[in-house]
């Protein structure tokens, strides 16, 4: 009897088909989420909890948010696309208006902030000075193994801070696989690249949360914070409470990194001597280089200082101001040889699309007291505890939480509001434990799937989704307390928790 073999093509076509299947499964499970969410019959007691009651309104918003976590969750279409179709069920079901849910994200200046972050690092890496600043992190640690991992996590963490935590990523990885590559290391076998591959990842996420700019799920938080509590936090603000937490963290993440996978050698082969001359031999800074290093450290200072400029000339300068200057002086004339069309193939406009549908997300919830009966449900207990193990609780819970979602941005979108509400239902000042969660948002150590942030440097083989979910079980309570901590000091002395 012949045997049938399935050909490549077949092969890829059943697969697709699959696939194609799987997708439509989602969808269907989605929409019946959102019809058994719409239509269920509440008892009273769970309609209203602790004399938070749910409306008509609040309950499609929930229900619509049901519906984009089912197809969120099984990735049946891409984030973005999902982000967008959530706005559309959230108008059909009577949340809100259309033209209200469209202005809460779409006419935000988060948009234009993340915009200018992201044109920034597409000038750092076209320029050459990203690769630079991998010379120059080498030619400081020196060939040490254990140093060299130290090394690429507090440059992923720096460059995180001001241009995201995958921007960084995506500089940082090439140049570790470099080393890698040059020293012989094969993935499967190389403690050494396990680690300086999960130092690839995890610096970047711990970077993210010392900065607005460090991701964009920062700006959001601090628009929430603003809009629902009336809490104003400018760049240096976020800082304040940011860069302790990553100060922390950076030297625990070398230490379980180095416990869970030591290097088996501490040198490299190459000599120190070759590694600084290596570096001394880099040719001078080109004029691109030149003019985006200014226009960089510019926009860093305008971020830090804009309270003062803005008292000085009389207006409120808002962050994204200050990317919005960072994009104007790249392309005005004479400044550097790029072109927009260049630049913007660079641009990841499917997660500039999804920021601005989280934003009209998360307000909708909260406008319609979603947010507070869903907060009071689920977190109505912490009220109970001590600050400090208050919001211990809450970080992580957001952990927890990102177990589930695949992007700081759905995270940051969905437990700011909640929290800032359950502080409202509560009684409780929630500034503290919104800005404690919106920190830890940030932080995707445990599942690869859970961050684009990981997902980079794990295509290189070098560590496995078991590697990072053991150590990083161990780095997300060590996470939980420091956040903690660094809000409980520093936010009991500004008057917040």
């Amino acid at each position: 009897m012949t045997q049938l073999h399935t050909t490549g093509p077949d092969r890829q076509t059943t697969a697709s088909s699959k696939a194609t299947a799987r997708r439509l499964v989602a969808i269907a499970l989605a929409i019946v989420v959102l019809v058994t969410a719409m239509l269920v019959p509440l008892p009273a007691s769970i309609s209203t909890i602790r004399g938070m009651e749910l409306t008509a309104q609040g309950r499609a918003a929930i229900a619509s948010l049901a519906f984009a976590l089912v197809l969120w969750i099984a990735e049946a279409m891409p984030f973005h696309i999902t982000g967008l179709l959530a706005v559309l069920v959230m108008t059909v079901l009577g949340a809100g208006t259309y033209t209200d849910i469209i202005r809460y994200g779409f006419g935000d200046d988060v948009v234009v902030f993340f915009i200018g972050v992201l044109v920034i690092a597409a000038g750092l890496r076209r320029s050459g000075l990203a690769k630079r600043a991998g010379s120059l992190v080498l030619s400081i640690t020196g060939n040490s193994t254990k140093k060299i991992i130290f090394g690429f996590l507090v440059a992923g963490a720096f460059l995180a801070m001001w241009i995201t935590a995958l921007g960084a990523v995506a500089i940082i990885m090439p140049l570790g696989l470099v080393i890698l590559t040059d020293e012989g290391e094969k993935p499967g076998s190389s403690k050494f690249g396990t680690a300086l591959m999960m130092a690839c990842a995890w610096g970047p996420l711990i970077g993210a949360l010392g900065t607005p700019a460090g991701s964009g799920s920062n700006p959001i938080a601090i628009r929430f914070m603003s809009e629902i509590a009336g809490y104003d936090i400018s760049f240096l603000g976020w800082m304040l409470y940011g860069v302790p937490a990553a100060l922390l963290l950076l030297p625990a993440a070398w230490l379980i990194i180095i416990l869970f996978f030591p290097p088996e050698r501490p040198r490299l082969y190459k000599s120190d001597e070759a590694i600084k001359k290596e570096a001394r031999s880099r040719v001078p800074l080109t004029r691109d280089e030149r003019a985006v290093g200014i226009v960089f450290l510019s926009t860093i200072a305008l971020w830090i200082f804009s309270p003062a400029i803005g008292h000085a000339l009389g207006i409120k300068v808002p962050i994204s101001m200050g990317a919005l200057v960072a994009v104007v002086a790249m392309f005005s004339p004479g400044v550097t040889s790029y072109k927009w069309k260049e630049i913007e193939k660079d641009i990841d406009w499917s997660g500039i699309l999804l920021i601005a549908t989280g934003i009209s997300l998360g307000t909708t919830l909260y406008k319609t007291g979603a947010a507070a009966w869903v907060a009071t449900a689920v977190l109505g207990g912490v009220g109970a505890l001590p600050v400090f193990w208050r919001l211990a609780a809450v970080v992580l819970g957001v952990f927890a939480i990102k177990v589930v979602f695949s992007s700081n941005t759905l995270t940051g979108t969905i437990i700011v509001p909640l929290v800032l509400a359950l502080g409202a239902s509560l009684g409780l000042d929630a500034r503290g434990l919104a800005l404690a969660a919106a920190l830890a948002s940030n932080l995707a150590f445990i599942l690869v799937t859970t961050s684009p942030v990981n997902v980079i440097p794990y295509t290189t083989g070098f560590f496995t989704i078991r590697d990072m979910a053991k150590a990083g079980v161990a780095l997300a309570a060590i996470a939980a307390l420091a956040i903690a901590a660094v809000v409980a000091l520093i936010g009991r002395a500004a008057g917040i928790v």
